[in-house]
């Protein structure tokens, strides 16, 4: 048998296929390493950008809405990321819409009969 030009002599064919396998295993090992990482990486950009600056919502044992004195509620309803609460205050009906993430205000709809 010829040796290497480092001075190595060649493997017998059996440790060549145990070195074979055990590269194939390394190079198995890495990608999935890799592939882990990204998904992780992913996933905290995702929510950071889902989250588009917004701070993170309140606790909401924390929020508190005032209502006029003497009001009731009527009903309350969510969709599309609002709550939105039908409010009876001095015999006028009132829609009043919090924002489901952050339970801040975001918009007043007052009724009132024509005179």
């Amino acid at each position: 048998m010829s040796e290497r030009p480092n001075g190595d002599k060649p493997l017998d064919p059996a440790a060549a296929r145990v070195v074979a396998r055990v590269r194939r295993l390394m190079l198995i090992s890495g990608v999935t390493t890799l592939v882990a990482i990204a998904a992780v990486v992913g996933v905290i950009g995702y929510r950071i950008y889902r989250l588009g600056g917004r701070a993170a919502p309140p606790d909401p044992a924390d929020v508190t809405a005032l209502l006029p004195k003497d009001a009731r509620i009527i009903s309350t309803a969510v969709s599309q990321g609002r709550i939105a609460v039908t409010i009876e205050a001095g015999g006028a009906v009132e829609i009043r819409t919090f924002d489901l993430a952050t339970l801040r205000p975001t918009g007043r709809l007052r009724f009132a009969t024509e005179p």
